[in-house]
This record gives structure tokens, sequence and C-alpha cells, in this order.
């Protein structure tokens, strides 16, 4: 955004404002200063007239001008294809030094005099403005004949550019810039409120009326403009350069110079595009075939906010405009786009980020411009079409502002920063404020935005520092135990010879569904997924390490031994945290040890290294509920009598779709792995004594039926079994032999023969009675 020190002055008195004071002022709110360049006409260039212009007698191209520079007249040869009689100009006199070190000198040109030369913008170090010498006019002021430019406010100003973040669309125009000054420098601002005469003027609405069916989301307001004799008068044409601003006519010229000043989006459109002076015009208001605001007169001239086409722009010299101003809230608009975009003008920048929504303020400011600045006729009155606002209020108690700052702040002090910043504010019921936020503030709404506005216009370095004083909580949180649990976990799987795997949270739907897992339900599923084959949440971390496995197949690798701990999410998307492992091929890497030919990975190999990983656990038989589990070598976990997860050999269909050797994949909940403190548990100092126990029984006893048996008549003694050995042949039919280890031992005594001996017929007495088990 870029503004003039005097353009802001004729918005907010800053004559007392000394440059150095505007910028640090802006810095310190919020306005960041990202350029300063000071615009300064030379001493010795002044107002001349010229009252006569011939042709250089011995040059085509050169003219031979008599300038009155007051004290007397001056011959100038000047080659300016627009120099002519009856216009003042930008003089250069003898002895003036201009930009890049050209000093005027006395000059014979072609056998002619010249003392002096006629300028150019550009000459003098102004921003081009056309070709040809620079004619002046009175926007500039009076024209006093002899006088420095430099003593004229356009010819002695300060550019300054400002970095607005793209929240601030109420700072990009001269009025919104001059806004917060006034809340900063507690001075008034100059409104714009151009009163609207209407006596001797025809009333818009003969000719022109609006159309609509529906309500929609914008501020309409019309204008008609009968253009006649409109030039560009020179202090818009230097404004308008100095912010480097194009334009293709003269109409577009004001109204860019009117939008940059008040902040309201304005246009122009021939009366014709509407109708004709004898039918009144019409203008109707609809939804175009992208689903967005628009104006239609015989055929679509503009999508509000966004756009204007090309043959809808005014391009003439003169003749009737409809002048539109609109407002368009930047969310609705930004939202808008975001679902189908399409091309846009300059004007979107400033719609998507806030367009000023006084725009009867912004209507009136070009009509009086039309007016001061040519012959043109405004009609009367306007059409328009204005939608309800209902203003945010924030409600803050008076303590909270002292509380969020640091630093107390007066009642009366936060109701003028309030009050000049454009907020309004009721009266304070006690000490709570209920602060109503305006409809050109959109990027207020919460407590800490109200707090940030108090504090960029107090200065935050006039707010004392405080040493930082705070009592550290309890940093041993859940969140810090799960961590710790996980990483405890991870280094056991890696200290066991897994390595760490890491996957999306994402899964293939197709591929997830195929093996019989749940998805996510439909209504809860991802609505934008990062790709085709991330389209659903993972119920599970083995499709993702099966996923992996044949990954490393397909580089050559013979040892596959993968581990992964994460997040995984049921039908309703409630997470629970998992740790996975797959094992697939050699047991261990091809060494001396072994002649180069590992061992296949088997059940019990695979049990032994989940168990260095999640500890003591329990195998029972499981029928698993997906079809990547071989139906007959797959088991439930059970830790400490919880279900953890199960732990099987992989489908060997499912090996050869994947390209593995025998694999076997485990996956186990987090929650149910044992962490925290181990209490230590008293021991006997007593020996303890083995015995096994061979006994026949039906094979179709499974170990857990006699385990419970067990159980149940097993002594205080008997302190832990585990079976060694089974053996079937023929010879037994149906029946097998079992071999289990007692480890018996008591915390009083050493047992002797007497006691072992009754305390293991206990035990095949309930076997034999139960389960019809012999001893062999």
């Amino acid at each position: 955004m870029i503004v003039t020190k005097n353009w802001l002055n004729e918005w907010i008195d800053l004559t007392d404002v000394s440059t150095e004071l505007l910028l640090k002022t802006l810095n310190s709110i919020g306005l960041e200063v990202d350029r300063h360049d000071a615009m300064r006409v030379a001493d010795g260039v002044v107002i001349g007239y010229v009252e006569a212009c011939e042709k250089h007698p011995d040059a085509d191209k050169l003219n031979v001008c008599q300038v009155n520079v007051g004290k007397e007249v001056r011959q100038i040869v000047c080659g300016a294809s627009n120099v002519r009689a009856g216009i003042h100009i930008a003089l250069a006199t003898v002895g003036a030094e201009l930009p890049g070190g050209l000093k005027i000198k006395e000059a014979k040109l072609r056998g002619v005099e010249s003392h002096g030369m006629i300028c150019s913008s550009k000459e003098i170090g102004l921003p081009a403005m056309g070709e040809g010498i620079m004619i002046l006019d009175s926007s500039i002021g009076e024209l006093v004949v002899g006088k420095n430019l430099n003593e004229y406010s356009v010819f002695n100003d300060d550019i300054i550019e400002i970095e607005l973040t793209a929240n601030r669309g109420d700072c990009l125009s001269i009025h919104g810039i001059a806004r917060d000054l006034r809340a900063a420098l507690a001075r008034p601002l100059r409104e714009k409120n151009v009163k609207d005469d209407q006596e001797g003027r025809l009333g818009i609405g003969r000719i022109l009326q609006l159309q609509h069916t529906d309500t929609f989301s914008t501020d309409l307001l019309f204008g008609a403009v009968e253009v006649k004799e409109l030039s560009i008068p020179l202090i818009i044409s230097i404004r308008l350069a100095v912010i480097e601003e194009t334009y293709a006519t003269a109409v577009d010229a004001l109204l860019k110079y009117a939008t940059h000043s008040t902040g309201v989006i304005l246009r122009a459109y021939p009366f014709e595009k509407f109708g004709d002076l004898e039918n009144k015009g019409i203008i109707t208001l609809g939804n175009d075939e992208n689903g967005y605001a628009a104006l239609y007169g015989k055929e679509k001239v503009a999508v509000i906010g966004v756009s204007q086409e090309k043959e809808a722009h005014f391009s003439a010299d003169d003749g009737l405009a409809v002048i539109e101003a609109s407002y368009i809230a930047p969310d609705v608009i930004s939202q808008k786009m975001g679902e189908k975009k399409v091309p846009s003008c300059p004007h979107y920048y400033r719609t998507s980020r806030g367009s000023e929504p006084s725009i009867e303020m912004g209507i009136r400011y070009a009509a009086e411009l039309f007016e001061k600045y040519s012959s043109s006729q405004v009609y009367g009155g306007n059409i328009e079409l204005t939608t309800t606002y209902e203003p945010r209020i924030i409600s803050m108690v008076e303590a909270e502002f002292e509380s969020f700052i640091g630093l107390k702040i007066d009642k009366t002090r936060i109701t003028q920063i309030f009050k000049n910043l454009g907020l309004d504010i009721g009266k304070p019921k006690g000490s709570t404020f209920a602060i109503s936020v305006p409809k050109f503030r959109h990027d207020i709404v919460n407590k800490q935005d109200i707090i940030e506005e108090i504090v960029r216009i107090i200065g935050i370095d006039n707010i004392p520092s405080k040493p930082l004083s705070f009592a550290e909580a309890n940093q041993m949180s859940t969140d810090l135990a799960e961590y710790k649990k996980t990483r405890l976990y991870r280094h056991r799987a890696a200290q066991s010879g897994f390595y760490e795997s890491v996957h999306f949270v994402f899964n293939e739907r197709i591929q997830v569904e195929k093996y019989g897992f749940v998805c996510t339900e439909a209504s809860k599923e991802l609505l934008n997924p990062i790709t085709a084959t991330f389209d659903t949440l993972r119920p599970t971390l083995l499709v993702g390490l099966l996923n992996s496995a044949s990954a490393n197949v397909k580089v050559n690798q013979k040892k596959i031994a993968l581990f992964e701990t994460g997040m995984v999410f049921d039908a309703d998307r409630h997470e629970t945290k998992r740790i996975g492992f797959i094992v697939s091929g050699a047991m261990e890497s091809e060494k001396i040890a072994n002649s180069g030919k590992p061992s296949v990975i088997d059940f019990a190999a695979f049990t032994k290294l989940i168990a260095d990983v999640a500890g003591s656990f329990e195998l029972v038989s499981h029928m698993p509920d997906h079809s990547l589990a071989h139906p007959y070598v797959c088991a439930k976990v059970l830790i400490n009598g919880v279900e953890a997860g199960e732990l099987f050999r992989l489908h060997p269909q499912v090996e050869e779709e994947f390209d593995l050797a025998q694999t076997f994949m485990c996956e186990l909940k987090m929650d149910a792995l044992p962490y925290g403190l181990i209490e230590a548990k008293p021991y006997s100092k007593y020996q303890a004594s083995f015995r096994d126990l061979s006994v026949l029984i039906s094979k179709e006893v499974s170990y857990e039926s006699i385990k419970a048996v067990i159980n149940k008549h097993a002594s205080a003694q008997v302190r832990r079994f585990y079976p060694v050995d089974r053996y079937v042949s023929e010879n037994l039919g149906d029946q097998m032999s079992l071999t289990l280890r007692f480890v018996l031992q008591s915390d009083e005594k050493t047992l002797e023969e007497e006691d072992i001996n009754a305390a293991m017929e206990w035990i095949l007495s309930g076997l034999r009675e139960e389960l019809g088990a012999g001893l062999r």
C-alpha cells in the first residue's frame, strides 16, 4: 500500500507531524513501513507561462518559446511535442541542478539562445507521466508565475510504502491508514461526508432501475454522471503515478484515484449497456453460471467484487456513465473463489481482503471529483441494495485488559481508543465492556484481537517490562508417560533385531477391506484424501507392514524384521495405539556360523522375539476375523489375563501374493503392555524342586483345558509349570503323551519327598477325574 504524507493530510491533520514521527507511528501500530522516498523538486524550478511558441527557424522538431517567469520573459528552446502558447509549465532556470547532476546553463540550440529548460515530470524527479513536458494546472494550487514548484505540497512530499498483512484490508486506502493514525495520534479524522445537493438535478430514478429476485450478500450503490470535458488534473496524474497505477481513460483514472483514497470499490459502465434514455435502463442482479452475484444489462457486465467484462468498461471521453460502488464481505467472496475460481481483475485484491463498506462515501467522493474537474452533470440520488449487518459483540471485563497486557489502563483511555478505532462501545456496565465490531474490521473476532488493538495503539514500548516468574507445573502428565512407554517398547524392538517402519495413518480402502478389516464409516470418511491409495484411516498396522515387507523383498532382502507403533482407527474414528511386528524369511543373516544357510523363521522363534519385546504373555487358540492370518497357526495374546492382540502366520495365499517366504505377524495394544514401577516381591530362601509328570491324554484336549485343571488342583507349593514334551504315535491311537515340568517351592521349609509326592498326586487325580488322563 503506497501513500504520501500530503495525501494523508487531506484525511487527517499532519501539518505539525514530522515525517520521522509519522514513520515511527506507522511502524508502532503494526503498519510496517517498507519504503520511504522523499519527493523534492529542486530549487530554481519555477512556474512559467508560455506566452508565445514559434517553430525554430533551423529545426523542424524544435520550438522557440517566450516564457514569462514573473519578473521577466525568457526565451526557451523546447523540443517537446505538446508545448504550446497559453500553458503553465515547470521551468528549470539557469543555475538549477536537476536530479542526476544536470546543471542548467545558458545555451544555443541551432543558433538560437535558450535561457533555461522546460521540463517533463521525470526530469525534475517525479514519476513519468506520459510523453512530453509537464503541463501545470490549478489542481496543485493557485498558479503564481515565477514561484518555486517545491513551495507546492504536491512537489514537496514523502512517499511511504506500507507492508500490510492479508487481514488488514481496511488499510488498503488513504482513508483506512488515516483512520488508524487517528487512534495513534488522537486527532480527528477529516471525513469526506460530501453533501448530496439534489436541487436542480435530474433524479437517477428517471433513467435507471435495479431488479433482483433473490437476496445477495452484497451492498450495491449506483449513481449516474453525464461526463463532459473531463481531463485528468495534474494532482491526480502525479498521485496515480506515485502509486504506480495505470489507466486507460480519464474516467478510469478518476475512479482509481477515488478507490485508492476511500477504499470503496468503484466502477463505471456505459449507460447504453442497460438501455436508452427513452426507455428506462434496467440493471439486473442475479447469479451467473458459476454461482457468483453478477450484474446484467442487455448482457452480463460484471461479477460483483471480482471482474468487469472488457466491453462493459466506460471507454469514451464523454457520455452517460453508470457508476457502481460495491462491498462484499471478504470471507464470502474468498470462499466462493475457493469453490470455483474464475478470472478476476485488480479489484479482487481489495474485495478478498476487505474493501471499505461505506459505499455511499465512496460514490459521493467520486461525484465531487467529476463536478470539480469537469463540466459533468451528476444525477441526483442513488439506487441502492444493502444487506443488514449485525455487528459482532465482544464482551470483556476491565480486569481482563490488565491480565492480558500486564498494565493497568484507565477505563477512559480504553474507551477513547475504541472510539478512535471506530469500534462502537456502549456505556460500560460496571466493569464490563460490550464492544461492537464495525463492518470494516472483519479481522477482529475474539478478545485477543481486541487486546492486540489496545497494545498497538498504546505502543509495545510503553508497556513496562516485567521479569518472568513462574512455578513449573508437574510435567509428568499422562501424555509424557505414554510417550515414554512407547519409546521403551520401540527401543526393545530395535534391540531385538527389528527395524522401525513409519507409515502414514492412511491406507487404501480397497486393499484393507479385501482382507476383512472394517474401515471408517462412509459418513465419517476423509473428505480430501492425499491420494487414491491413501483414502481411508488405517484400522490396523498390519497392512502397512505387509506392504513394506513386500517392498523389501523386491530389493532382494532375505531377512525382514520390521515393527511400527502408531494410531489405528475404528469405524467411528475412535483411535487406539498399537505396536505391530512382521518377520519374514530367514531368522538371521548369512554367516559362517550357519554355513550361509540361516534357518527360516518359525512360530516358536517368532513368539520368542515378541516375548523379548512385550515380556511374558500367554497364547490361547484363536480364530481370526480377517483373512491375513493362517487359520490353523493363529493365537490370541493374553498379558496378565487381558487380551492384548494376536499373533499368527501369514496365510500362504497372501504370502504368495506378496512374494514373501514364510512370514509371521503380530499386533498388540499399547494399553495392554505393562509399564510402570516394578515392585519387588519376596522370594523363598529354600531350595526349589523339579518334577516331571508324563500323562496319556486325548489329542482333542486343548492345553488351555489341561492348564485350567492343574491350576484348580495345584497346591501353594506349585510355583509354575510348563510343557516340555509331546509325543504321538500309531501305538497311542487317539491319545498323546504329554510331559509337564513342575517347579515346587515353599516359603517356610525345604520340601520333603512326601510333600512333593502329595502335591503331584493331587494334580494327577484332577487330570484323571476331569480329563480322563492317565499316568504313562
